[in-house]
């Protein structure tokens, strides 16, 4: 099924993310973290790419194989380090793998390359490989977007520029990354939506489970941590169990604030673990924020239509 006509229907989406395992014991370790989500009816999965495009083939297998055990899964794709040739016979093997859902990456520089730089014979932007893909293939399209800004950008004007753009090329969804101040959110959305940006955009969350851990992620991708947050964190830093209970506990917060003010699901970045996620979601769907009427409608929805607000925007 496809994502776009999933984000469609009624009622928020849940979502998780994982990577491919490099061991056999991470590979056991990550089927046996989808089998206990799998129990929370996730509305989609999605499987990362490696670093410079190195597990393109253990990405296809697993998307394969949660495919086939009648879950919805989503490939990511990204342009590092292949032809437009190489891209085209990946998106080929992908379409006779029987997938559906592709999230557009330009992604990161390979390990040791300091900066981004365009393979000979490549795609330079993500724009390019919605393009790409929107043209000759029947995969909902998701791309990647940023509350904080891209780490490459110019500023804010310039990087919802690129967004408007490439959305206008073919996306049908976006997911942002992880952030940790949901005002951030509010504010990005109303930007985009000024901008012409019609598409969901799903918050991209992090449940807090390590502090060193969360404060590495954070410096990579550019996301900020609020002081009060972080205060928090390191008061609990010598008790591992402290942390892990606090990060939950935030995290349900957060998602329920995102949801009760009409955001179109949450997007888990499960770090290939399922206690805190499984805590999370079980908590919302219980609580069931979305139905609070006090707060429904402050973020607008976009109806199935890309690039079409809905009736409340």
């Amino acid at each position: 099924m496809r994502i776009d006509e999933i984000l469609g229907s009624p009622g928020p989406s849940f979502s998780f993310e994982f990577f491919p395992p490099k061991t056999e014991a991470g590979e056991s370790n990550l089927y046996a973290a989808l089998g206990e989500l799998r129990t929370l009816e996730p509305s989609f999965v999605s499987v990362t790419y490696g670093a410079g495009g190195s597990t393109r083939e253990k990405t296809i297998e697993i998307v394969k194989r949660i495919n086939d055990d009648g879950l919805v899964a989503m490939a990511h794709f990204t342009c590092v380090g292949a032809t437009a040739q190489e891209l085209t016979a990946t998106l080929d093997e992908m379409r006779e793998a029987g997938i559906e859902n592709v999230l557009a990456l330009r992604g990161d520089p390979p390990a040791g390359q300091a900066e981004w730089r365009k393979t000979e014979g490549g795609l330079e932007y993500s724009r390019e490989l919605v393009e790409l893909i929107s043209a000759s293939y029947p995969f909902a399209i998701g791309a990647a977007c940023f509350p904080e800004t891209h780490i490459n950008a110019v500023g804010p004007e310039e990087d919802l520029a690129h967004l408007a753009e490439k959305v206008a090329a073919g996306v049908d969804f976006l997911i942002t990354q992880l952030f940790f101040d949901n005002r951030l959110y509010f504010d990005f959305v109303a930007r985009a939506r000024a901008a012409g940006i019609g598409v969901p955009i799903i918050p991209g969350i992090m449940p807090i489970t390590q502090v060193g851990q969360v404060e590495r992620m954070a410096a990579l991708c550019g996301a900020s941590i609020p002081p009060a947050l972080h205060r928090e964190l390191h008061a609990r830093g010598e008790d591992p169990e402290a942390v892990l209970d606090f990060g939950v506990a935030n995290a349900t917060l957060q998602c329920a604030e995102l949801l009760a003010a009409g955001a179109p699901g949450v997007h888990f970045y499960t770090l290939n673990r399922s206690p805190a996620t499984r805590a999370i979601v079980s908590a919302l769907k219980i609580a069931r924020p979305w139905e609070n009427t006090l707060y429904a409608g402050s973020i607008s929805r976009p109806s199935a239509t890309r690039g079409e607000p809905s009736a409340a925007s």
